[in-house]
């Protein structure tokens, strides 16, 4: 069993749909864990590791995600967490105004221990920036991005949609690569 450590209920429901689906059982561990602000999501989930692996018993996940926007040279990238909690979706609608180019990036960074070892998957979706809020499923930034090949935003979409498509989705693919087939992460 592979406790997967989020505060986040729909990033539990996400992943929990995924493996479920190929027959890997995880619990939510609710519960948060320090996050450091740093340049990158894969330095965010080594640090939780090093406060988790003392805490957490057993295999665990983490994840961070970002929403990189290409016009506002990647911001918030790995702090759209805090930017989500001060701006949300409204503030960076407001700084993309005027925006020619919408483009953006969102991406995930797991972080599996399993056997008392660390290894990290990553997933990415390039899409757009809607121009305004649209929708009313997913959660943070779901409401404004709309992914390459779709004219609909996460939040229009049902979690089996946005799973066909999202970050998260990409990285739970790296993932069961691994548990399924024991090949090194990428």
């Amino acid at each position: 069993m592979i406790q997967f450590v989020t505060t986040n209920e729909g990033k539990f429901k996400e992943v929990f749909d995924r493996l479920l689906g190929r027959g890997i059982r995880i619990e939510h561990l609710d519960r948060s864990y320090p996050e450091i602000q740093a340049d990158s999501l894969e330095k965010i989930v080594r640090f939780g590791a090093t406060v988790l692996d003392d805490e957490v018993r057993g295999d665990y996940l983490i994840d961070d995600s970002g929403l990189f926007v290409d016009a506002l040279n990647g911001f918030p990238g790995p702090y759209s967490a805090y930017a989500y909690k001060r701006i949300g979706s409204k503030g960076i609608l407001r700084l993309l105004e005027g925006a020619r180019v919408r483009a953006a990036t969102f991406e995930t960074v797991f972080l599996l221990r399993k056997g008392g070892e660390h290894h990290a998957f990553r997933g990415e979706c390039r899409g757009t920036i809607a121009d305004a809020e649209r929708g009313k499923g997913g959660f943070g930034y779901d409401p404004i991005f709309i992914p390459e090949g779709e004219a609909r935003t996460f939040a229009e979409m049902s979690l089996k949609e946005k799973n066909l498509y999202s970050h998260r989705s990409r990285a739970v693919d790296a993932l069961l690569e691994f548990l399924t087939r024991g090949r090194p992460e990428a």
